[in-house]
């Protein structure tokens, strides 16, 4: 991509997105997101209805007349996204494609960040770790990572949810704020969840395609599969095959479902043929 055109990019989605963060995510996203604690502030003097178990007893004493302490939350916090680049999220029938849709969330997510005054870092993955940059602060940080958002070519086209949840507990130390944003195509990840969340507060954004929940009565179609390459001739005008299409894609879903109650992981689901505004936002108040 011509350099100019990249950066015309990145432009058009730092101004929609940024405007979002603005607008509609900051307060929810700092009410959603606690800091890791509280920390101590200052000294002041005791007022009626004051806990008085906050009393500063060697403050007290010098001055003769209570103070207590005054604690505040420690809001400086690490955001982690985990962002699945396989070839899956090369597909979209609605809107945008699964890629697209993508590179907007983690931007909304990125600005709304800084803007809390957190860091933020990246982890691009396939079925093999594709990328890390690592969490900092800053407006040309965000930049970057929208850069390489939008220019990144893997070099690998599957999946491996696991090795990247394996990763995140390993690279950072510190507990963060975790996004992990995917189509969630792949299996065996439940456990990595469990383990994940426990470290990190881990959130699961699931983006999907209405095509890839049912069929449409279009005749033979052949499809190719993105990360295998398997190509298969299907015959869409079959009311049988449509309906296993369906159902198998519902199985699907209850197998998403299950994992992330089970590991304990807040999700979203997010279609590409829909706003994300309001699933970032139901998932944002329902913390």
């Amino acid at each position: 991509m011509e350099t100019a055109e990249l950066l015309k990019k990145v432009r058009k989605i730092e101004i929609k997105t940024r405007g979002l963060s603005n607008q509609i995510f900051s307060g929810e996203y700092h009410s959603a997101f606690k800091g890791r604690g509280m920390t101590f502030s200052e000294v002041r003097e005791y007022q009626p209805g004051d806990d008085i178990r906050s009393i500063d007893w060697n403050v007290t004493a010098r001055f003769n007349t209570p103070f207590v302490k005054v604690f505040e939350e420690e809001r400086e916090m690490t955001v982690m996204l985990l962002v699945d680049v396989s070839a899956s999220g090369e597909f979209g029938t609605q809107k945008q494609l699964k890629q697209e849709l993508i590179t907007e969330l983690c931007a909304v997510l990125a600005f709304s960040s800084i803007q809390n005054n957190d860091k933020i870092g990246i982890i691009f993955f396939t079925d093999k770790i594709e990328k890390f940059i690592p969490p900092k602060k800053g407006k040309s940080h965000v930049l970057r990572i929208i850069r390489d958002l939008i220019e990144f070519k893997p070099e690998h086209k599957k999946t491996n949810i696991e090795l990247a949840l394996k990763y995140l507990t390993g690279v950072i130390k510190k507990r963060s704020i975790a996004f992990i944003i995917s189509d969630f195509m792949d299996d065996n990840f439940t456990d990595a969840l469990k383990i994940a969340n426990k470290k990190h507060d881990l959130v699961a954004l699931r983006i999907y395609d209405k095509r890839e929940q049912e069929l449409p009565n279009v005749g033979l179609v052949k499809f190719v599969d993105a990360e295998s390459g398997t190509i298969k001739w299907i015959d869409t005008a079959d009311k049988s095959v449509r309906t296993h299409f369906a159902a198998s894609a519902k199985r699907r879903e209850a197998y998403l479902k299950e994992a992330f109650n089970k590991s304990g992981v807040d999700t979203a689901n997010i279609n590409t043929a829909e706003s994300y505004i309001q699933p970032l936002t139901n998932l944002f108040k329902r913390r």
